[in-house]
């Protein structure tokens, strides 16, 4: 009887030494397919997990007047990260008796309450962010203007259409808290401090500005007289400074929101003004970039925007009493601009025009266009960013200072 012990091994055949190489190589190209796949899959996810954020561009139209040319009617919604393309159109509310569509006068949202906001000179509509459905559209007396949201989603200050009052809204419901009717006549503009405490009011037949606390939803100051009645402005993160546009000027005049004063009378150099398509006023539109460390104006007769270095201004360690901004370049837009707003990151600069700016080159770099390929304007349009689907940050319509540091004589 033989053992397998007693079996003395046999030679393989040449023919059988290559089945048995090329088995083996390809069994070694299988698993390593297979790791290799594995790996993939991996990385892929990691990717995926770092690009879940997407960061989107609300533009609400008409953003211009009521001019349908512009964009139509309805909230665009471009991809801020690829190019700035087209994604999708929310249909909106905002319409008259004859169901055409009224006058967009603000826009503002919160990603905790994940709700976005427009008003019309008539009516402030409130959306779902995430069903993008309406949830409510509520007139109110005297009709609305540029609106602005505490940073908790819970209270609006709905200026009334160039009236002599403010609402003071509740966020969720649209019901009215209290009746607000400070020395800033003519009720337009409106700018809700990053940290919540301080609501600024502009009325574009006043040359003041007044400061509420909204706590107890009252007008606590005055800044200014500035040289004339006050049309767009801008505040920075510390809540020291404004920047205020007025009537006549192309340029802009700075106020120190902590004693009422005003500090420096900016005109542009360069550059004259001459008639205007919209406002009636040469620079309409200012905004300060999220670092603090420029400044943005725009120019409609000359269809620019004029940047100012504010370094020096806007230092904790320096008097803003003593160092006024220094004009440093202009940049030729497609049109006349009556706006201008940033990415929250300060990579992109948005002028009503619907030119996009990179901001580190001043290169133009993209234009918004609707899904039927024709050029999108607006002066009320705001970036949302989504992290998995959910809001996680909202922008602003305004191009505030995002320093949150006190500023000199804190």
């Amino acid at each position: 009887m033989t053992t397998m012990s007693d079996r003395t091994p046999q030679k393989l055949r040449p023919d059988q030494i290559g089945r048995y190489a090329s088995g083996l190589s390809w069994s070694i190209v299988l698993v390593g397919a297979v790791l290799l796949s594995q790996a993939s899959c991996g990385l892929d996810a990691a990717t995926n997990s770092n690009q879940a954020e997407r960061k989107l561009l609300y533009v609400a139209e008409p953003g211009i007047r009521n001019y349908l040319e512009y964009g139509g009617h309805g909230v665009l919604v471009f991809d801020i990260d690829h190019g700035h393309r087209f994604v999708k159109r929310i249909p909106a509310a905002g319409l008259n008796e004859s169901g055409q569509p009224l006058n967009v006068k603000g826009v503002c949202a919160n990603a905790s309450t994940k709700r976005l906001y427009v008003s019309t000179t008539r009516t402030l509509t409130c959306f779902d962010l995430m069903s993008e459905k309406i949830l409510w559209e509520k007139p109110y007396p005297g009709g609305c203007d540029r609106m602005s949201i505490t940073p908790d989603g819970k209270v609006i200050y709905l200026p009334s259409l160039e009236g002599a009052h403010w609402h003071v809204v509740d966020a969720l419901t649209g019901d009215v808290i209290k009746k607000i009717v400070p020395k800033s006549w003519g009720a337009h503009n409106t700018i809700i401090g990053l940290d919540g405490a301080r609501a600024y009011l502009a009325g574009l037949r006043s040359p003041l500005l007044s400061v509420a606390d909204t706590k107890k939803h009252e007008v606590i100051r005055e800044v200014g007289p500035f040289s004339n009645f006050i049309r767009p402005f801008t505040v920075n993160g510390g809540g020291t400074l404004c920047f205020v546009n007025v009537n006549d000027l192309l340029g802009f005049e700075i106020g120190d929101l902590t004693t009422g004063k005003k500090l420096h009378h900016v005109e542009v150099q360069g550059y004259e003004k001459g008639p205007t398509k919209r406002h009636g006023c040469p620079s309409h539109g200012i905004g300060l970039t999220p670092d603090e460390n420029e400044l943005w104006l725009t120019d409609a007769h000359n269809s620019r925007l004029h940047i100012f270095d504010v370094r020096l201004l806007t230092s904790a360690a320096t008097n803003a009493t003593v160092m006024p901004p220094k004009q440093v370049a202009s940049i030729e837009l497609r049109d006349q601009p009556g706006w201008v707003t940033f990415s929250i990151d300060g990579k992109y600069a948005y002028p009503s025009t619907g030119d996009v700016i990179e901001m580190a080159t001043r290169k133009i770099v993209a234009g918004l266009k609707d899904e039927n390929g024709i050029d999108v304007q607006s002066e009320k349009l705001l970036e949302i960013d989504f992290q998995d689907d959910q809001p996680v940050r909202a922008g602003d319509q305004f191009g505030l200072g995002r320093l949150t540091r006190r500023y000199y004589g804190e």
